[in-house]
């Protein structure tokens, strides 16, 4: 692949019964300022495909995704670092993330009509409340949070130990660390 930019796909394109709810084009996480300019996400080609599937499983349970994080300029992630400097939560910039490669989600399960379902946190949660292993909470927490881990892991996606709502597509090391607007173009479908 010689340009990424081409591979980065907009996840309403991917599949458009995902509920977008970009989370940094609002003032109210952790930055405390909207820092994506649209509630618009975008994930390489490969993990979209992937999501899409996810998606088509929990539909037939009666469930769905939202989705508030995909890729993320490295410069953002950047700006995070400076706000949040804890590996288990923000990825070193010197290093970046799999959000930088377009081959990371954040997400959590909504029913039919798109109401979150109760979940261990709150997004973006930097406490071990958040963990996977985190026992402490509601059982219906602890069952959403199983029935979303499985059926994200169904499809290849992989955990992350620290966030529940965090997971990875397995392709991520085939991708750079980028620093790239998505909303300067548009994005091809899914082939």
């Amino acid at each position: 692949m010689s340009n990424y930019n081409h591979d980065l796909i907009h996840l309403n394109t991917a599949d458009p019964t995902l509920i977008i709810e970009a989370a940094y084009a609002t003032p109210h996480t952790f930055l405390g300022v909207a820092v994506y300019p649209e509630n618009s996400l975008f994930l390489m080609k490969p993990a979209a495909a992937r999501l899409r599937r996810v998606q088509s499983k929990l539909r037939e349970q009666g469930l769905g995704l939202k989705i508030w994080d995909a890729y993320r300029p490295l410069s953002l992630q950047k700006a995070m670092w400076d706000r949040v400097q804890d590996d288990r939560y923000i990825a070193n910039p010197k290093t970046g993330s799999r959000h930088n490669r377009g081959c990371a989600v954040d997400c959590t399960l909504v029913d039919r009509e798109g109401r979150e379902l109760r979940m261990p946190t709150a997004y973006d949660d930097f406490s071990e409340r958040a963990h996977r292993d985190f026992m402490d909470l509601p059982e219906e927490a602890i069952r959403h949070r199983r029935i979303l881990e499985e059926a994200m892991k169904s499809e290849g996606f992989l955990p992350l130990h620290e966030e529940w709502w965090h997971f990875d597509a397995p392709e991520w090391e085939q991708y750079p660390v980028l620093d790239i607007n998505p909303y300067e173009r548009s994005y091809q479908h899914l082939a």
